[in-house]
């Protein structure tokens, strides 16, 4: 403090000291004491005055390191924009890179199984066939190409073959449907390397200016190993419930996204066309409709999934075939296909992905589903479909009438108790008189076990021996039918449904299927 200060506040103790005092002594001492006093007072104001003080700067620097946080925000947001922008023009120079360079233009991938198979069937009237050591070489070439971000092209070419043959066809009666197109590339038929798929698919995030993200796709359609039979399959699912369709087949297909408003709701319309009725090539008028033949196979429908967060998922389909086909009626099935009717199909199924909500690790990891069908058919005024001419009490029975079948499946599938990676399932399914499904190209070389009118049961296990590229598994599938024509076609032929009392009784005991059973070995490479 100043001295000036010092004397003034000495000289007002002074004046406020009692003059009365009996001795300038006793004046000392009260002036002392105020000294004291007036000391201690100023030391408090000094020790106030700096605490006002740090806060007066504690505030400010405050201030000044939140300007500094505002900038640097500032600056990084900036730094992140060019960051992105330098992003986006390096990733269009490589895509232009890429469109302009020959012989880059597609992506290859190869998926090669051998499967080893001992198949056995038992007859209606006691009698067996059986197969102890099949082998087929099953070959995929996978191509894949984004051309830009709305638009990518896709194509699997395909192989399939039994060892030491070119054609598992074994008699005349039935080796004419071995290149049907529904199965061309799913049954072991010979060495020719065909098109199992091949699309464009294009997407955007709009719809007609609305904020519907939808996609538009043309070609020969990636329609087999669908939902739930793709498990089993160790193999991404395609479109299609496996449940109800599972062939190849030509056409296009359509989908809507309402995420935004409901978890996973989409909707994608289909169709497609199954037999076309053409002229061949070297003909007086080449491919024009012929009127004499069997007419366009064509099918439409939909898919409806109304919610699907990860875990849970809701998934419905509903579809319409027209001019479907049998074998005409005759001792000799080369003659042809007679056209019987159309037929609808409606299927719904719930899938659990992680039972539970963090019980445990296995369950976690665990899958179950329940699917639900429907057949019904609608055959031409003349036709017959899924039904003889005769009845089990060798009754005449009329024609044009319509048949509903039904049928259920429920599988699970859980992680491996050996190793990490693997999993292993059990699934079941059940089919009525009169079920039908289009699933021929079903990976099940004794038939498709979903389109069984009657009992399937099936257990597998896959592991992964190096990584996710060499795997192997070992599945077991037995069919007990209870009535015939699970897997021919859809008329009073191939497809009429007779129990196996009935079977026998109309002197078909030897060609009707009882049980039906295959243990298959795989080892499969991907890469």
């Amino acid at each position: 403090m100043k001295k000036p200060l010092l004397l003034s506040l000495a000289t007002a103790v002074l004046l406020t000291t009692n003059l009365n005092a009996e001795s300038m002594l006793e004046r000392f001492e009260a002036m002392e004491n105020e000294m004291a006093k007036l000391k201690k007072e100023i030391a408090t104001l000094k020790k106030e005055s700096a605490q006002n003080s740090k806060e007066s700067d504690a505030d400010e620097k405050n201030e000044a390191l939140n300007e500094a946080l505002k900038e640097e925000a500032k600056d990084d947001e900036k730094e992140k924009m060019d960051v992105e922008e330098e992003i986006a023009d390096i990733q269009e120079s490589i895509s232009g890179l890429n469109r302009s360079t020959s012989g880059n233009h597609l992506k290859f991938g190869v998926d090669y199984r051998f499967a080893l198979e001992n198949l056995n069937y038992k007859m209606a009237d006691g009698s067996e066939a059986n197969n102890d050591a099949f082998m087929t070489n099953r070959l995929w070439i996978n191509m894949d190409w984004m051309a830009t971000k709305n638009l990518s092209f896709n194509g699997q070419l395909a192989y399939n073959k039994a060892f030491g043959a070119r054609s598992g066809a074994s008699t005349p009666a039935n080796s004419s449907f071995e290149g049907f197109d529904w199965i061309s590339n799913e049954n072991a038929y010979d060495d020719t390397l065909r098109v199992r798929s091949v699309y464009f698919l294009y997407r955007n995030d709009t719809f007609i200016g609305s904020d519907i993200p939808w996609t538009f796709s043309v070609g020969r359609r990636p329609s087999t190993n669908g939902h739930l039979i793709n498990m089993r399959d160790d193999d991404k699912p395609t479109s299609p419930m496996g449940h109800t369709i599972n062939v190849e087949f030509d056409g296009l297909s359509s989908k809507f996204s309402f995420d935004k408003w409901i978890e996973g709701m989409y909707i994608k319309f289909c169709a497609g066309r199954g037999m076309s009725n053409a002229a061949p090539k070297f003909n007086n008028t080449p491919y024009t409709s012929v009127t004499s033949a069997n007419t366009n196979i064509d099918l439409a429908g939909l898919i409806f999934v109304p919610y699907d967060d990860g875990q849970y998922s809701v998934s419905t389909q509903y579809y319409y075939a027209n001019n479907l086909i049998d074998v005409k009626n005759t001792s000799d099935y080369t003659q042809g296909f007679d056209t019987v009717g159309g037929m609808h199909n409606i299927t719904a199924n719930v899938i659990v992905n992680g039972i539970g909500n963090g019980i445990n690790d296995f369950l976690d990891d665990t899958t179950f589903f329940v699917s639900g069908a429907m057949s019904i058919t609608n055959p031409n005024s003349d036709q017959r479909m899924l039904y003889g001419p005769l009845d089990s009490n060798m009754v005449a029975t009329k024609t044009g009438e319509s048949k509903t079948g039904y049928s259920y499946w429920i599988g699970t599938q859980f992680p491996s108790l050996i190793t990490e990676d693997g999993r292993w399932g059990i699934e079941y399914n059940h089919g009525s008189e009169y079920w039908r499904s289009i699933t021929y190209g079903e990976d099940t070389n004794i038939g498709s076990k979903v389109a069984a009118r009657g009992d399937a049961y099936e257990a597998y296990l896959t592991e992964y021996l190096i990584e996710d590229i060499l795997s192997m598994q070992i599945r077991y599938t037995y069919i007990d039918y209870a009535y015939s024509g699970s897997n021919g076609f859809f008329g009073g032929t191939s497809g009429a449904s007779m129990d196996m009392a009935t079977a026998i009784a109309f002197g078909q005991g030897a060609n009707v299927v009882d049980t039906a059973q295959d243990i298959r070995f795989y080892l499969r490479y991907k890469y």
